[in-house]
């Protein structure tokens, strides 16, 4: 081979390897995705089989009413007095136990160390961020997917979201939570020239809707979940 062919190789190779750089770096800079709904197959599968039952049928009513006596609570005298014995033993085993409590009393250092929370563990980060977004105009509302560091995705053609992390809560800690760190900027499609203009940036609970969620006089949106 010749050494212009080997010059030409060499730089179209490194023309490739450039060009991959740039696309995987800038996806979150590339043009928004239009908003898929999220697959829910259980609920698709409870929405098309309701699942109804039909009532049994019941025993018809008696033609002349039947006069029930309940028999009355049968007590052996000996069921009373192994009731009595067991009390007994009872008191005396907390009263037992009450006086051991008070002669070898906690300390301080012994209590503040079984009070201490324990180490959390690292939480575990997932691939996408499960979003649900409203439009209270119209009422119409979405549950889709954001990469995380993928391309943006755009809701009802107003509303652009990019995920930067989504986490799930970890065993030890007492809500069983998922977070996601959103950006949400408002840029109709209609005008694509004007500039997008910010109007969520932070973390999202979904444990506390309500509270972390984006709350716009149009729009409502919050994070339901994290999936790899």
């Amino acid at each position: 081979m010749t050494p212009v062919r080997w010059l030409l190789t060499g730089a179209a190779a490194v023309v490739l390897a450039t060009s991959g750089a740039v696309v995987a770096g800038g996806r979150q800079d590339g043009p928004p995705q239009d908003a898929r709904p999220a697959a829910d197959p259980i609920g698709d599968a409870l929405r098309n089989d309701p699942g109804q039952e039909a009532a049994p049928a019941g025993d018809p009513a008696p033609a002349v009413p039947i006069a029930i006596t309940p028999p009355g609570p049968a007590v052996e005298p000996t069921q009373l007095a192994a009731d009595a014995t067991s009390a007994e033993d009872d008191q005396d085993a907390a009263a037992e136990d009450e006086a051991k409590d008070d002669e070898g009393l906690e300390s301080d250092e012994d209590k503040a160390k079984r009070m201490a929370p324990e180490t959390p563990t690292p939480r575990q980060r997932r691939r996408v961020a499960i979003v649900e977004a409203i439009d209270k105009i119209t009422a119409e509302s979405m549950r889709f997917e954001v990469e995380v560091g993928g391309p943006p995705v755009r809701f009802n053609n107003n509303l652009i979201f990019t995920a930067r992390a989504c986490e799930v809560a970890a065993d030890n800690e007492l809500v069983n939570d998922a977070i996601a760190y959103l950006d949400i900027t408002l840029q109709p499609r209609a005008t694509p020239a004007a500039a997008p203009r910010q109007i969520f940036r932070g973390w999202m609970f979904a444990s506390t809707p309500a509270i972390s969620g984006l709350q716009h006089p149009i729009y409502d949106a919050w994070i339901v979940g994290c999936k790899a």
